[in-house]
């Protein structure tokens, strides 16, 4: 099952809470709005977020206070601030503690639709290559020499066909969505980018045959799916 982004909103400011809360939704996103500091951080402690969204001024526990106790807990989740502060100090404190990014209000919500994507396809991108090899039905993929290994015979891939395997591996048995997929390897999702992500992923086909258990399926409207079943006992004497 391929998850929502799980977004912990917090903002005082009851209209514009509100108003993110809809347009993050709008955009794909699952956002949980809380009005102070203090209910954020409880928040956090029983929910998975995948990113936090925090205003700084906000009332019982402003955002910086907030951002530093949820450091404590989860020291790689990202953190947002928004803030009507536009003070040097403000903004240095903010990325001290640990801030990803920081807007300063008003704010266009597209920006901060287009800089949460940002953050979460670098944080993607890095987790992907922190793994170095992939198992793939009874193929064996070195991320790092970009090479497919099937029973000692061995193809070598492209830059591209690897960051794509790499994308495809990260999201085995679930949609790996057509505009991610695009935004993370070629930045812009237009037609011809498009077209070129169509033709990598036939040859990626194509480099994975000799194992038909093996298969990149369409999804209509979303994108692609690996379907990697799990390999066969016998499979790592022959890897």
């Amino acid at each position: 099952m391929n998850e929502k982004t799980r977004i912990l909103l917090c903002e005082d400011d009851e209209n514009l809470g509100m108003l993110l809360r809809e347009f993050l939704q709008a955009k794909g996103f699952y956002a949980d709005l809380y009005p102070d500091g203090d209910k954020g951080y409880k928040a956090f402690l029983k929910g998975q977020y995948d990113l936090c969204v925090l205003d700084v001024m906000m009332p019982k526990k402003d955002g910086f206070t907030l951002a530093q106790e949820i450091r404590n807990v989860n020291a790689d989740v990202p953190i947002v601030f928004l803030t009507a502060k536009a003070l040097k100090d403000d903004v240095l404190e903010g990325f001290k503690i640990g801030a990803d990014d920081y807007l300063t209000k008003p704010f266009s919500m597209e920006e901060l639709v287009s800089r949460i994507g940002a953050i979460l396809r670098r944080v993607r991108g890095k987790k992907n290559r922190e793994i170095t090899m992939y198992r793939i039905g009874r193929y064996t993929f070195d991320t790092q020499k970009q090479t497919l290994n099937f029973e000692g015979s061995i193809t070598k891939l492209t830059t591209k066909e690897s960051e794509l395997l790499s994308l495809l591996c990260a999201h085995a048995n679930e949609v790996l969505e057509r505009n991610f997929a695009l935004k993370s390897i070629w930045v812009d999702d237009n037609y011809f980018n498009a077209r070129s992500m169509d033709v990598y992923i036939t040859k990626l086909r194509k480099h994975l045959k000799n194992d038909p258990a093996v298969e990149i399926i369409n999804i209509h409207g979303k994108g692609y799916k690996l379907i990697n079943p799990e390999p066969p006992e016998d499979s790592d004497s022959k890897a």
